[in-house]
């Protein structure tokens, strides 16, 4: 193994039971020269767990050879995957071989499998079941010895049904299928990631202190889904300590949408422009009930506190807990919108996403 493929093995990283018991199942999996389906939501880590359990088996010294098949379009990948003769179309000036060629003796690890057209396909199946194709342009047959593993985010069998992958591929491949439990779903493995790509990142940035993480910055990564599961949660760590002036992270500096938030004065493609005949419709004032409650048995600087706590927790909320856009949203400048945070810390961590 590489060394690069050594250091993003790395990332697979877990102590949860749900993590503890794939891993276990990879292991054994590993050890049965037969082919292998890794299904899970994107960015769960399926490549490095394919590359993983290529290296437990006895082909790790054989050859490690990976195609995405979402990069190439269809009428490239039956070349790509089974190698082409000269001439055999336009550009096609010498013989080339294909994946499956220098993957023999090894593994052939297909990512998104679910993209590969019915045509290859069916190649494909007959090197499952028989060990042999030949290349685009010929029809000398070439026989492989080489163990396929596959990924996909896809449901293949609802692909079946419609038609868009063949059923009898997809029993010759799903011997065994390992399903990646998703990020939200491995519970103290969040906070282990999230310290790991922390140190790296401060070790890239050639910073002297390790990085921490607050108690509330820990209750908003445990509390947060992760759609983009650990990819997302490297990038948002990354980021955080990429951003920050010291060894602590807080809340405001977990940005999970780093993209600024869509100006509402502009229609959104395909949208009518708004019209500007019609009376706006006022929306309901939901602070009234904070200055009515109580009348007269609070002291106006606490209701203007509560006031103040509620619009700003309020505004985080509606934007990811993004100070700068929560600002905007306030109609407050961003130094004007760090002062009230700073003055209601606490009771704003203890209302934020996480907290108990």
């Amino acid at each position: 193994m590489s060394a690069a493929e050594n250091a993003r093995v790395t990332d697979a990283l877990g102590q949860s039971e749900a993590f503890m018991l794939f891993q276990e199942r990879l292991s054994r999996a590993a050890r049965v020269n037969r082919p292998v389906l890794i299904v899970g939501e994107r960015g769960t880590g399926k490549e490095l767990a394919a590359t993983r359990l290529h290296y437990l088996s006895d082909r790790w010294d054989g050859g490690w050879v990976t195609l995405n098949c979402a990069t190439l379009p269809s009428t490239l990948i039956e070349a790509e995957l089974f190698g082409h003769e000269a001439g055999a179309f336009t550009g096609a000036r010498a013989p080339r071989e294909g994946r499956f060629e220098a993957a023999d003796g090894g593994a052939l690890f297909l990512d998104e499998i679910g993209n590969i057209p019915m045509e290859a396909q069916e190649k494909i199946l007959r090197v499952v079941e028989y060990g042999t194709f030949e290349r685009v342009g010929s029809s000398v047959p070439i026989n492989v010895d080489v163990r396929i593993i596959a990924a996909t985010n896809a449901d293949l069998r609802q692909l079946v049904r419609a038609g868009r992958f063949k059923a009898d591929l997809l029993d010759r491949l799903s011997f065994e299928v390992l399903a990646l439990p998703p990020l939200r779903d491995r519970g103290e493995d969040i906070l282990l990631l999230a310290r790991h790509f922390a140190s790296r990142m401060s070790f890239e940035l050639e910073r002297s202190a390790l990085p921490e993480f607050s108690q509330a910055a820990e209750r908003c990564l445990l509390s947060y889904a992760w759609p983009g599961n650990v990819r997302e949660l490297k990038n948002v760590v990354e980021r955080a300590v990429y951003r920050s002036d010291n060894h602590l992270v807080e809340p405001d500096q977990l940005v999970f949408d780093p993209f600024p938030p869509p100006r509402s004065d502009l229609p959104t493609d395909g949208a009518p422009s708004p019209r500007t005949d019609m009376a706006p419709v006022a929306e309901p004032d939901r602070t009234a009930p904070l200055l009515r409650a109580d009348v007269g048995a609070r002291p106006l600087k606490e209701a203007l506190r509560q006031v103040e706590i509620h619009l700003v927790g309020k505004a985080l909320t509606a934007h990811r807990h993004n100070q700068r856009a929560a600002a905007a949203g306030l109609g407050l400048t961003y130094d004007q919108f760090r002062g009230l945070y700073r003055k209601h810390r606490t009771e704003l961590s203890g209302s934020s996403p996480g907290a108990s």
